[in-house]
């Protein structure tokens, strides 16, 4: 809603707050002008776990008799990040598409980069095989993937990843932060994303 409409909307809940109960729901609370806020009990709730989500989304396949696979269950609980609307919007996007839930049809429905590719650049990373590295960033950048969404999966990947040691992961997830706020901030080519792989690189015997 804009500025304008919830305006509006503050006098209407001021007029009728005696008959009327407001509910509202946002995912960015601080988009909600003061006004409203202070007339509202703010309750906040978490992401849902990965298993509620799947849970839901398993059972809502059997309900609609949706074809898929495991792995693409798996891609939809990925790309939602603890949002069961975008899962659940991902899931009826992708079936309308392709007609059955594969990875390889959500990461083109959600037009992310597959996590399994950007999983391979880290692990060139962290063997310190820098230009085969680099060539699969330039191929994620070549197929039109935007900066934000790359850097976006690497973080995601990481977050989750139990194959690198802890200091590397750490090194890694910081540098991948102080890109996407780069990025975010409008520096978003692909000599920024090199950048963060080149800071991403171990440092000789293992130091940070």
């Amino acid at each position: 809603m804009t500025s304008g409409a919830q305006q509006a909307l503050r006098r209407i809940m001021e007029i009728y707050s005696s008959t009327t109960r407001f509910a509202l729901a946002c995912n960015i609370s601080s988009k909600i002008i003061e006004p409203i806020q202070s007339r509202c009990a703010i309750i906040r709730f978490g992401k849902l776990s990965d298993d509620q989500i799947l849970t839901r989304l398993v059972e809502i396949v059997k309900r609609e008799q949706v074809d898929s696979v495991p792995e693409g269950m798996a891609a939809i609980v990925f790309t939602a990040d603890g949002d069961m609307r975008q899962a659940i919007n991902n899931l009826q996007s992708t079936v309308a598409g392709f007609g059955i839930v594969t990875p390889d049809n959500v990461y083109k429905i959600c037009d992310l980069p597959n996590p399994g590719y950007v999983e391979t650049i880290l692990q060139l990373i962290s063997q310190g095989k820098m230009e085969d590295a680099f060539s699969g960033l330039k191929e994620l950048w070549d197929n039109g993937y935007s900066a934000i969404d790359i850097v976006g999966t690497f973080f995601r990947v990481l977050k989750y990843s139990t194959k690198f040691a802890d200091y590397l992961q750490l090194n890694m997830l910081k540098e991948v932060g102080l890109t996407q706020l780069r990025v975010v901030e409008g520096s978003n080519s692909l000599l920024q994303l090199s950048s963060m792989l080149a800071r991403m690189m171990p440092l000789p015997n293992n130091q940070t």
